[in-house]
Parts: structure tokens; sequence; C-alpha cells
């Protein structure tokens, strides 16, 4: 297993697709820090004023912003192996399938987590930045310490669920299409609609509000019951996409 997860991590860093998701992310993260940080307190924005507790939890919470990018990630590191034709001499080389399929999930899950930790540096940083230019930095203690904890793990499983989803779809722009439609589209839908709206606190994107502290949806989770979701949706992904693999031929 260590022999195939080395692997994976050959064929994630001799590309250079991760420096330009995690550039991505730095941008995407820094970015948001920066708007919301400079709206803070403005009657219009809704966004509470700097120096609030209010405030940090949603200002040190941007780094899921970038939870889009790491499930590209996850979905790339799965779907290349059919893009590029290379799915067959993996599997030559190692007949039990489901072995692949988990040194990939192991493989991104760990590689997301220096993906994570810089985008919550940049996080950090901006905030920290910007917000003592306003007169208060947020200090890195306590609650504030939780929601960056929180904020990074979901980062690391959203890449388990990319590497699910991956599995599942094979063909990675359909793959990657999907999700971000699901992700923009389907989840803002039914969260907008009074009929509907009750199921969004059982989605991941309700799981990730619920435990990131992040702008409140209609009647979210508690946030160790949101952690618990959305590390089942990972889970879900990642066993369903395994199951498939060794089931499904290789074309």
């Amino acid at each position: 297993m260590i022999r195939l997860v080395r692997a994976e991590w050959t064929k994630l860093f001799t590309t250079k697709v991760w420096i330009g998701l995690l550039l991505g992310a730095c941008v995407l993260v820094g970015g948001f820090a920066a708007l919301l940080t400079g709206f803070a307190g403005n009657a219009d924005s809704g966004i509470p004023p700097v120096g609030t507790e209010g405030f940090e939890e949603i200002a040190l919470a941007q780094a899921t912003n970038a939870t889009v990018l790491a499930l590209i990630l996850g979905i790339i590191g799965m779907t290349q192996e059919y893009r590029h034709r290379t799915a067959t001499p993996t599997f030559l080389a190692e007949p039990r399938r489901w072995r692949v399929v988990v040194a990939k999930i192991i493989a991104y899950a760990l590689a997301a987590v220096p993906f994570a930790l810089v985008a919550l540096a940049v996080n950090v940083l901006v905030v920290s930045v910007y917000a003592g230019a306003r007169g208060a930095a947020p200090s890195l203690t306590g609650h504030n310490l939780e929601v960056l904890s929180s904020s990074g793990l979901a980062l690391v499983i959203y890449a388990l669920i990319g590497v699910g989803i991956g599995a599942l779809l094979r063909n990675q722009v359909g793959a990657i299409v999907g999700g971000l439609v699901y992700l923009f589209v389907v989840e803002p839908v039914i969260r907008s609609i009074p009929a509907t709206s009750g199921a969004y606190k059982w989605m991941p994107g309700g799981a990730l509000e619920a435990m990131t502290a992040t702008f409140q949806g209609p009647d979210l989770l508690g946030a160790w019951e949101g952690g618990l979701l959305l590390v089942g949706y990972g889970l879900l992904a990642a066993l369903l996409g395994t199951l498939l693999a060794v089931r499904r031929d290789v074309v």
C-alpha cells in the first residue's frame, strides 16, 4: 500500500496541475478574505464589524472557499487514469483494484493537508493584516482556532469526496462540470426554495456551513453534527467509488 501511495504522489507532483490549483486556492481565499474584511461593519453588507466574534468566525472560515479546488484535485487524481489511458497498466501492475483506489484516497487526503494549511495561512494572513489595519486583528485561540481546524478538515474531506466522484463518473470533464453544477447551482437552488430549504442542512454544503460557522443557512445542524455528516459523505463517496472501480470494465 505504501508503494501505491508513493506512486500516486509521484503522478501528482510530476505535473503542474497541483501548482495551478494551489495558486488558485490562494487567490480565491485571499480575495474573499479581503473583500469580507473590507465590507465588515457596512450596514448594507450584513457583515458584523471588525473585532466582533461574529466577524472573526466568518472571516477565519474563508479558506472553505477553496473546497471547490480541493474537490477538483481529488477528481483529477482519479480520472486522470482514464483520461490518459493509464488505468489498464495501473490495474495490471496491481490487479486488486480496490488497493489502487484506496491508495488514491489516502494519497490525496494526505496531499490535501498541506493544501489546506497553505489556504489557512493565506486566510489568517490577509484577515490579520487587514483587520489589524482597521484596529482589531483576530486572535488565533479558543473558538477561532476551532473554526480554522474545521475549515482545514473540510478541505481534506472535499478532496476525498473528489476521488470518490472521479471513480464514480470516470470522465474527467464530466466529473468536474458535474461537481461545479452541484456546488453552485443545485445546492443554492435547494437552499433558496422554501419547500426544499429544510433539506439543505443534510447536504454537503449545509454540513460545511454548520461546521465552519460561515453565513448561517436555514435550520443548520450543530457544528459537530455537520462535521460528522461531511465525513460521512466523504466515506460514502470513497466506498461507492471503490466498489464501482472494482466491478466495472476499463475502457
